[in-house]
């Protein structure tokens, strides 16, 4: 791929495609906590702390190897860690996944659920004439 100004813009200004467009953090940022009124204001960009922490998702690279574009290791995964306890992800994926569903013109809910199991072997041999002899 050739670096013109519109591959660019595809890619992010970070350089690592890591970065959300303004309408995908958007949708995202409802489900954000607000931070917390009192104390010393907080220097830590939260959509920065968002975009590294869908980096680590997306590559699958270790916390420590996130990226120096990013906010220190530290502070996204206490972000992550504090988002998760919050239930941002679970609010976030029932929310989308019900929006996608009325996009298609389905119920907000689904209505059925399939389960599907497998029969797992217990042995390769069975019946009464395989097993083994009662002791005497």
């Amino acid at each position: 791929m050739a670096w013109t100004a519109e591959t660019r813009a595809k890619v992010g200004e970070l350089g690592l495609g890591a970065r959300l467009s303004d309408a995908e953090y958007a949708v995202f940022d409802p489900f954000l906590p607000r931070p917390k009124n009192g104390g010393r204001p907080s220097k830590t960009d939260r959509r920065l702390v968002l975009d590294g922490i869908l980096h680590v998702l997306r590559t699958g690279c270790q916390w420590r190897m996130l990226p120096d574009e990013f906010p220190p290791w530290q502070t996204v995964y206490g972000f992550f860690r504090a988002w998760t306890t919050a239930g941002v992800w679970e609010k976030a994926l029932a929310e989308l996944r019900a929006v996608a569903r009325r996009g298609e013109g389905r119920e907000r809910e689904p209505s059925a659920a399939i389960i599907d199991s497998q029969t797992v072997k217990t042995t390769e041999k069975g019946g009464r004439a395989d097993t083994m002899p009662a002791s005497v």
